[in-house]
């Protein structure tokens, strides 16, 4: 089964050009996996309706939103390479994706999927880097002045390649899937993300640095 390289679905904005030397730099970008970070983990999602919101999740999604970060969503959907499920469904569930943030009074800047299995050693799947650099470009961003949040090894290893922050989801300081990448964070869920970053920012403020890499 053979894919384009990559899936693009979101809330499309005008482009921000990337900054360049001199610029102040923005609100650090908030980069989040989907399953298991902001909607529950079905494995194999394949159907819209099976998409709910973790517990705060919706909240801080609205919250970033309202501090002035970019949110990139990037999503491993090894289901459809496997024959899971048509890559059809795969938009069809992204864009009910879009539509319930939409309704918490979020936004989402880019949403990126990768449908590829990992034997088909892609370059946009996680962790490679290659979908939130195509983010950056898009958005403007500066991909190691930014959060990747997950509750996967992977997550934590796409920050690890991006010199980026990086926070896992997790209720037992375990990560679900994948051998263990130290992230600089574990936390419980998304809320508590937003009041990691709030401080970070503050700090980066009273410095007048950056604060933790980048």
């Amino acid at each position: 089964m053979r894919f384009p390289r990559i899936f693009v679905f979101g809330t499309m904005r005008p482009v921000t050009p990337p900054l360049t030397a001199g610029q102040p730099k923005r609100k650090r970008a908030i980069i989040l996996d989907r399953d298991g970070t902001i909607v529950r983990d079905h494995n194999y999602l394949d159907d819209p309706r099976l998409l709910q919101f973790l517990p705060g999740a919706a909240a801080a999604l609205r919250q970033f939103r309202e501090r002035g970060h970019p949110i990139i969503i990037v999503t491993n959907q090894s289901g459809v390479g496997r024959g899971r499920l048509t890559l059809e469904r795969m938009h069809e569930i992204n864009e009910r994706f879009v539509q319930m943030v939409e309704e918490f009074g979020a936004t989402v800047d880019r949403l990126y999927s990768c449908p590829h299995k990992p034997e088909d050693d892609c370059e946009c799947r996680k962790p490679k880097t290659k979908l939130v650099l195509d983010g950056a470009a898009a958005v403007g961003f500066e991909p190691a002045h930014s959060v990747v949040i997950g509750d996967k090894s992977s997550d934590i290893a796409l920050g690890r390649n991006l010199q980026a922050i990086t926070m896992l989801i997790s209720n037992d300081g375990r990560v679900c899937h994948g051998d263990w990448v130290e992230p600089d964070y574990v936390i419980r869920d998304l809320l508590e993300a937003v009041r990691i970053v709030a401080n970070l920012e503050a700090a980066a403020r009273d410095c007048g640095g950056d604060g933790l890499r980048g």
